[in-house]
């Protein structure tokens, strides 16, 4: 993320992957949701396609056989933090390891017609960003990538998308925005009212001294 004037903006390189109802084991197979750790997937993410063997965890992408078709294994879109794609993005099993190694990779922004719920709301947790466009939108910016304008400019205040040739607005609560914005997670937006849950569990703490008898 980068400060430009009084906006808070995302600019990057936009990767196209041209299918709808890609879901959660296409992100990031069962095989490495043995982890709980919730950083170090990039090496897995897209794995069926990124590759041409089978692979596990632990076993890095130095270690596989790369499939060179496949735009992500590709200058300059391996260095891409926008993610361009179609409908129902994210389906499927709630894992939230999609999300991590979407992120791992350095994807900050996906942009679909449509998401999956669950995968929808893990995006704002874990500093991804879901941007939900009309299918023509999306189309349009398909034929402007695969032209000449492969950047895109999002404007966190302003709720804008930006390109070389057209500006979109998009709709996103401004309670997830924030947590974009501000890097926040569940723990962290449970530790703003800090003082008011200390103030609770004190006075419960004087009403019903016998619930912390034990303690």
């Amino acid at each position: 993320m980068k400060l430009q004037g009084n906006e808070l903006q995302i600019q990057g390189l936009v990767v196209c992957i041209d299918r709808d109802n890609i879901d959660t084991d296409q992100i990031i197979p069962t095989e490495y949701l043995k982890s709980i750790k919730k950083f170090g997937f990039e090496d897995y993410l897209f794995d069926g396609w990124r590759y041409l063997d089978d692979g596990k965890l632990g076993v890095t992408k130095e270690q596989r056989q790369i499939n060179t078709d496949f735009i992500l294994n590709n200058a300059p879109y391996d260095q891409a933090s926008i993610l361009l794609t179609r409908d129902n993005f994210g389906c499927g099993s709630s894992r939230e390891h999609a999300v991590w190694a979407l992120r791992d990779f350095g994807i900050k922004i996906v942009i679909a017609s449509s998401f999956g719920d669950i995968f929808y709301n893990n995006c704002f947790k874990n500093g991804v960003l879901p941007i939900k466009l009309s299918k023509d939108q999306i189309e349009e910016l398909f034929s402007q990538t695969q032209d000449t304008s492969n950047e895109i400019t999002v404007s966190l205040d302003a709720k804008k998308l930006t390109t070389a040739r057209v500006e979109y607005s998009f709709e996103v609560e401004d309670n997830l925005l924030e947590r974009i914005i501000y890097g926040l997670d569940d723990v962290d937006i449970t530790l703003q009212d800090k003082d008011v849950i200390r103030e609770f569990e004190d006075s419960r703490m004087k009403s019903k001294p016998w619930i912390y008898a034990n303690d």
